[in-house]
């Protein structure tokens, strides 16, 4: 999809990344094109997958002062089923923010949130320590959320 993308989608998708919410009516004046033009080009870019979705960004300080957790977790065999088995348990655990398979000496990498420590622990016996393909599993807290994007640098 990147080869169809032209100077003016890729303005929109800048643009829609800093401000989800703008109208067709603001983006358009501020791509410099038409109205109908925009939703055109967002019907596109939605229908392809280039627009995987619209969330809201929610600091997790103003609403429950949730602890941020960075682990990497080693998994004892890297069977295809069992790759697939993990992935999808992440996929279905809330407090997982992020999920990546990576390479190097960890298998994952999560974001995780909790309420605490105890949260945390509680967690961690239930997904980790319970489970046999988890060779081991490592823990960093965040201290200070710096930075937290999900943002795409796009070029023209």
């Amino acid at each position: 999809m990147t080869k169809t993308l032209d100077q003016t989608d890729r303005r929109i998708l800048t643009i829609l990344q800093q401000d989800a919410r703008l109208s067709a009516d603001a983006l358009a004046e501020r791509v410099g094109a038409s109205r109908s033009s925009i939703q055109r080009r967002l019907k596109r870019l939605n229908e392809t997958g280039v627009i995987a979705k619209e969330v809201a960004q929610i600091d997790p300080e103003q609403v429950d002062d949730q602890m941020t957790f960075v682990v990497e977790v080693e998994l004892e065999r890297e069977r295809v089923d069992l790759l697939d088995e993990f992935k999808r348990s992440m996929m279905a655990l809330d407090e997982v923010q992020q999920c990546y398979y990576v390479t190097g000496q960890a298998d994952f990498v999560l974001i995780v949130l909790a309420k605490d420590m105890k949260d945390y622990d509680r967690l961690t016996r239930q997904v980790f320590v319970e489970n046999p393909n988890i060779r081991r599993f490592a823990t960093s807290v965040v201290v200070d959320r710096v930075k937290a994007s999900l943002r795409v640098p796009i070029t023209d």
